[in-house]
């Protein structure tokens, strides 16, 4: 109880004395009730629950337009982290979190993407309820970003994507195909749409991205001629772009593309075949080609361009060639 307090002295006075004068204070508190006894008072002074406090953090970021996807794992993290540590929120210190951190990747052998996906969701959590006045510093402000190392991760080759669209028995799968294939745009923005989404004399279409933001995604001649096809083929009123094959012809889900795609590029042997990779190999593509960052950020709906650029991979003989063109 004793340290309790003092602890709660001291946050109350960071932003008013430098480190040696917190020194100073740590000491006189430490001397001055160094014979005192304290008791916790049996009056009703309820506090904020840690859950009470995650809750708020949530409603706000659900506010924000995160989705629920993103809530979900905000949640769980943070959840994890505060049982671990088994403090209240305002007595958790950076050493507190530092440990946790350690312990957590010890146990799990967790890699460093997650480690710092972890402090960046810790950090947030933190900074929100320094912004509210909750506490008077975030805990997570001296733990530093982690070091990633950069991989690149693969692409499909054009040998690849005509591969799979030569082995599409299902008119369906060959739209699919092409529709990720052509517009870039996300496996959950496609299990969204709907056939009076698609605009084919502009050929293009709206859909619906992270945070409920709406954006126009492109399409290329041979996406309108096969989607038209199967479009005409097919005999249901599901208002759903793309559906089951089979009765009662429901609207297809993320996991069912992404189990066809797996086992196409399985079929095939093309190695880690996903719907996501078609979104990257148009990143690549339209960057390789010349197309400008700003224009690709809007084409992929990303808000901030960092992201944009962890997509791209620039061919390294075009590296090559745009050095003597400019340089050499």
């Amino acid at each position: 109880m004793k340290t309790k307090i003092i602890t709660e002295i001291e946050q109350s006075m960071l932003k008013h004395l430098d480190n040696a004068q917190l020194e100073e204070l740590h000491r006189v508190l430490e001397h001055v009730l160094s014979g005192v006894t304290i008791s916790k008072s049996t009056e009703n002074t309820e506090e904020a629950s840690n859950e009470d406090v995650l809750n708020d953090f949530i409603a706000a970021k659900k506010i924000e337009g995160c989705s629920d996807k993103s809530l979900k794992y905000y949640r769980k993290t943070i959840t994890v982290a505060l049982n671990s540590v088994g403090k209240e929120i305002k007595h958790i210190t950076t050493d507190d979190l530092r440990s946790y951190l350690t312990k957590y990747q010890e146990e799990k052998k967790s890699s460093k993407v997650t480690m710092d996906n972890i402090r960046r969701i810790l950090s947030s959590f933190f900074s929100w309820l320094e912004d509210e006045d909750y506490i008077i510093k975030s805990p997570v402000r001296r733990i530093h970003k982690v070091k990633t190392s950069k991989t690149i991760k693969e692409t499909y080759t054009d040998e690849n994507l005509e591969l799979m669209r030569d082995s599409c028995v299902e008119l369906r799968d060959l739209a699919m195909i092409d529709m990720l294939a052509s517009t870039g745009m996300r496996v959950g923005e496609m299990v969204l749409l709907n056939r009076e989404d698609i605009n084919f004399n502009e050929r293009e279409c709206v859909v619906l991205g992270k945070g409920d933001k709406e954006r126009i995604v492109y399409f290329d001649a041979r996406t309108k001629l096969h989607l038209q096809n199967y479009l005409d083929a097919r005999t249901d009123d599901n208002p759903a772009l793309f559906v089951s094959l089979r009765a009662p012809h429901n609207r297809l889900t993320i996991g069912a593309i992404e189990l066809r795609v797996r086992n196409l590029g399985k079929s095939l042997g093309i190695h880690k075949a996903h719907p996501h990779k078609f979104r990257r190999t148009l990143a690549t593509v339209a960057i390789d080609k010349g197309m400008p960052i700003e224009q690709l950020q809007r084409l992929l709906g990303h808000q901030r361009i960092d992201t944009t650029l962890q997509y791209a991979m620039v061919k390294q003989s075009n590296v090559k060639l745009a050095h003597r063109k400019y340089i050499g």
